[in-house]
């Protein structure tokens, strides 16, 4: 089950072991022959990433549909939406490191949801996610955040097959890599049904190849 109070409230939920652990040799698998350099995708990608193209194998396929994944989407999003993509990102050695930010909503606040599935053991030893838990729905009179203010921020640790389900609006942040360990994650996105049209227009430039026609209940 879903807590839908702790989610609208911290805007964030970590659903531990979602994915079964049979699958993810798979994933692995999916993921490291997906990888391509930044100048073979159709924008260029950040050089501080391996960015793994991925979106039409089925077990991914199948993480992005897994039952509590969704119902965590739906809740957050709170009307009709649909799968809009997913790919494979992973920090590199010695790199990685972000400012806090946020992604934003397309069109109204909770429009758009972002996913990580761990494919790895995730923590401070090599570059794990930091968030700032509740951040979604800033005050009007609220300051931007900024980028190295960490006072508010916590790094997720955790286990492959992990995943992490949360508001667009949420200030997070990919975190630097120190050693040599490897952090597979699948990035997935969910928008609300009416930003379909807006979608569309720019699936080609992000690389997306999938059928995103299918539509899921909130």
């Amino acid at each position: 089950m879903i807590d839908r109070e702790q989610l609208h409230r911290d805007g964030y939920a970590l659903l531990r072991g979602e994915i079964p652990a049979e699958w993810l040799g798979d994933l692995r698998r999916a993921f490291d022959t997906g990888v391509q350099p930044s100048e073979r995708w159709p924008v260029p990608r950040g050089a501080d990433w391996r960015h793994s193209l991925l979106d039409l194998d089925p077990t991914v396929q199948a993480v992005c549909r897994l039952p509590r994944l969704l119902a965590a989407a739906g809740a957050l999003i709170g009307e009709r939406f649909f799968l809009a993509q997913v790919e494979g990102r992973e920090p590199l050695p010695g790199l990685g490191h972000q400012g806090l930010h946020r992604d934003l909503s397309a069109r109204r606040p909770g429009d758009t949801v972002n996913a990580l599935a761990f494919l790895d053991n995730y923590g401070p030893h090599n570059g794990a996610t930091r968030l700032v838990p509740g951040s979604h729905r800033p005050r009007p009179d609220a300051a931007p955040p900024g980028e190295d203010d960490e006072s508010r921020s916590t790094q997720l640790a955790g286990a492959a097959g992990d995943i992490l389900v949360f508001d667009a609006d949420l200030v997070h942040a990919g975190s630097l890599n120190p050693g040599n360990l490897r952090r597979r994650s699948l990035l997935m996105g969910y928008f609300a049904e009416s930003n379909y049209a807006q979608h569309l227009k720019t699936a080609q430039l992000r690389g997306i190849r999938m059928d995103t026609s299918e539509r899921f209940e909130a």
